[in-house]
């Protein structure tokens, strides 16, 4: 049941987001005269559709998968009145990023409601004005616990709250690995509670880790968490904006990470040196485990924030926002940054444009697109399947 809620939820997630950026590009159109012939939320068949009075044509299809805008002369060498071709190339360069705009301030928006009704701070240095509000913190709970490792034996769960060890407060998961480092060696009581259960107390083995390093020392088999929220007061537009431009950076670097290890990992895996090709079917598979497509998206990401707190899953439905505005304003072919890219270049060149040249650059970035997002999707079929 809560994977089909996740999966609804996740549906209707993706049919609002992606009817905000196609909202932003008619809105734009129309703004600088282009013609807007329809506008629709969702893929045919068509369950409904309503001609305006500004002429757009409106529809709700019956697949819940996006929706889509159409323009009048959507081609760059279309030149009739009313045509997005015929526009000036500043109003194609404001229709093509008003998506990614409306995209990016749709994440501001929520993220200042909640850094009103507490934003979960899930950046170490996240952004926030010290002279307004406060950050409160939950108590330090096992975030994993390794099977059979020391605190699996001793009893111990995921979820549960550590209260103590060896009699010292643990307030944050720093002070629990400084600890637990001094500790090495030794048999040392920790307190915990369960859910509402009563305190605990279970005699934990603390271990020195296989590899003899200083910062491994201390290994008790449970990674602790602590969960943080940022609750801010007149600031909250300012943090809330300011949280969107930071994560904005941190999906950059991100995306950056993740065609450096793929593209660089397949020129590795051409090397004739066993080790280099081993290297190389590493970085690909990290970036393999660093994106999830639709089936890892519906079928495991919501279905798991269906069954936690509000707060979180509306964060995330601002960090997809915020990533679908970052990836349809890079230069790749078909995505909106990609035709801003290619006109730009037309023009700078004084060529011409043809339809059918356009069409072949932008339906090659589609291409390459669908058969990265089938990769994907096979790779998260194999996750959620392990």
């Amino acid at each position: 049941m809560q994977i089909l809620l996740g999966v609804l939820a996740g549906l209707a997630v993706l049919v609002v987001l992606v009817t905000i950026h196609e909202l932003g590009h008619a809105l734009a159109a129309l703004k600088n005269g282009v013609v807007v012939e329809e506008f629709a939320i969702g893929f045919p068949p068509i369950i409904w559709s309503k001609k305006l009075k500004n002429g757009v044509d409106f529809k709700i299809n019956i697949l819940p998968l996006g929706g889509y805008v159409k323009l009048q002369g959507e081609h760059d060498a279309a030149s009739e009145k009313g045509d997005y071709g015929a526009a000036s190339f500043w109003a194609k360069t404001q229709i093509l990023f008003a998506g990614v705009f409306f995209n990016f301030v749709f994440a501001c928006v929520l993220m200042t409601i909640l850094a009103w009704t507490g934003l979960p701070q899930v950046l170490s240095n996240q952004f926030r004005l010290a002279n307004d509000g406060r950050i409160e913190r939950s108590a330090v709970r096992a975030g994993l616990v390794t099977p059979d490792g020391s605190a699996d034996r001793a009893g111990l769960k995921k979820d549960d709250q550590i209260l103590k060890i060896d009699g010292k407060t643990i307030d944050s998961p720093e002070t629990m690995r400084t600890l637990t480092k001094e500790l090495a060696g030794r048999e040392v009581t920790v307190e915990y509670r369960r859910a509402s259960s009563k305190q605990t107390v279970a005699q934990v083995q603390v271990k020195i880790s296989d590899h003899e390093t200083a910062k491994q020392k201390g290994y008790i088999g449970m990674i602790p968490v602590q969960d943080a929220k940022i609750y801010a007061g007149w600031s909250a537009p300012i943090v809330g904006v300011g949280t969107v431009v930071q994560m904005m950076g941190e999906t950059l670097k991100g995306v950056g990470q993740l065609f450096a290890n793929f593209f660089g990992g397949l020129v590795q895996k051409l090397s004739f040196d066993q080790a280099t090709r081993q290297q190389a079917d590493q970085k690909i598979a990290q970036a393999g485990q660093a994106v999830a497509g639709p089936v890892g998206l519906l079928g495991v990401i919501f279905p798991a924030l269906i069954g936690g707190e509000l707060t979180t899953f509306v964060l995330f439905v601002a960090i997809i926002s915020l990533t679908l505005a970052v990836m349809n304003a890079l230069p790749i072919p078909a995505l909106d940054g990609g035709r801003w890219v290619v006109t730009a270049i037309f023009r700078c060149l004084k060529k011409p444009l043809s339809k059918e040249l356009e069409e072949q650059i932008h339906g090659t970035g589609m291409m390459v697109l669908l058969a990265l997002t089938l990769l994907i999707t096979i790779s998260d079929v194999f996750k959620f399947f392990k």
